[in-house]
């Protein structure tokens, strides 16, 4: 099949009554819609007609200024009132947040700003339990299968070491780095 001037100038026309590219094909015979398509697009048609239904109408400006937007939630604080502590720096970012002006078109509105107060609770560590074994601060060649292969430091600089304690015979780590390194499911999964 091949695009000659008469089914150019039918295509065209039925382009501009707003027929789809399946109607135009059907009419045109021995052509996909996909072809259709294509020739609309090298020859730099403009939109077609809408067919069927009128264009919706648009809303006037009085009844845009009376809708305001939906309020975004404010993460910061709900995260914060969870863990039942805040810092300085998270409530004032809260505050910053809560008091951004919203706007309904182009006029801005003023924010109501709802505080909340939340007591900082401090928490001590109890370090007596907490055991750091001495670390040999060995280097790569001196590895074996029963020394605790816990990289220490950054692999580029001249200080880098490895734990060297010694490693059950399962475990490439000893008891402590172990510890950090294998954690129980339950503990992965919970929500921070």
């Amino acid at each position: 099949m091949s695009w000659t001037d008469e089914r150019v100038e039918k295509l065209k026309q039925l382009w501009s009554e707003g027929l789809s590219a399946s109607q135009i094909a059907a009419q045109l015979g021995g052509v996909s819609r996909n072809a259709v398509i294509g020739k609309v697009h090298r020859l730099s048609l403009p939109g077609r007609a809408k067919s069927g239904a009128p264009a919706p109408a648009q809303p006037t400006r009085a009844s845009k200024a009376n809708t305001t937007p939906p309020r975004a939630p404010n993460f910061a604080s709900r995260a914060s009132t969870r863990s039942g502590t805040t810092t300085s720096a998270q409530a004032s970012a809260s505050i910053a947040a809560q008091q951004a002006p919203r706007t309904a078109g182009a006029t801005a509105l003023k924010q109501e700003v709802e505080l909340e107060t939340v007591a900082e609770i401090q928490t001590q560590v109890d370090r007596k339990n907490v055991v750091v074994p001495i670390m040999r601060r060995i280097a790569l060649t001196e590895l074996t299968e029963r020394t605790c292969k816990w990289p220490v430091g950054d692999p580029t600089q001249d200080d880098f070491y490895f734990c060297g304690c010694e490693a059950p015979e399962n475990s490439p780590y000893c008891s402590y780095h172990a510890k950090l390194a294998y954690q129980p499911v339950s503990d992965r999964r919970k929500p921070r």
